[in-house]
């Protein structure tokens, strides 16, 4: 009966124990999950979504490809030009309006004339 209630008392130690970590645990998670979500690195994230999200929405906004841009940016940029082109049928890149035509041709209008790319 001793060995009996021994061990029936380390049971409810043992259960106690880990109900006090698993809260700790619980906490420890919700505040990772507050703190990622509140940085500054996650607002950027948003704003540069927000803002691509417009972009690819519109196909008169112009995208600017600089010189200075790197490898990254350019691509984000191209594929929106893509998504657009495909989308739409026509991007502003460049501050040129370039237009894609019902067999996947590009092309730019000059002084009236199409030119294909």
């Amino acid at each position: 009966m001793t060995i009996f209630l021994i061990f029936l008392f380390l049971l409810i130690i043992i259960m106690i124990y880990k109900n006090i970590n698993s809260k700790k645990l619980n906490k420890n998670n919700l505040l990772k999950f507050k703190n990622k979500h509140l940085s500054k690195e996650s607002n950027i994230k948003k704003i540069f979504l927000r803002e691509d999200e417009k972009t690819t929405s519109n196909p008169n906004i112009n995208i600017s490809i600089e010189y200075y841009d790197n490898e990254e940016i350019i691509k984000r940029k191209s594929n929106i030009h893509r998504a657009r082109l495909s989308k739409f049928k026509k991007s502003k890149l460049n501050d040129e309006m370039i237009y894609m035509d019902d067999d996947q041709r590009i092309y730019k209008y000059i002084d009236g004339n199409r030119l294909y790319l």
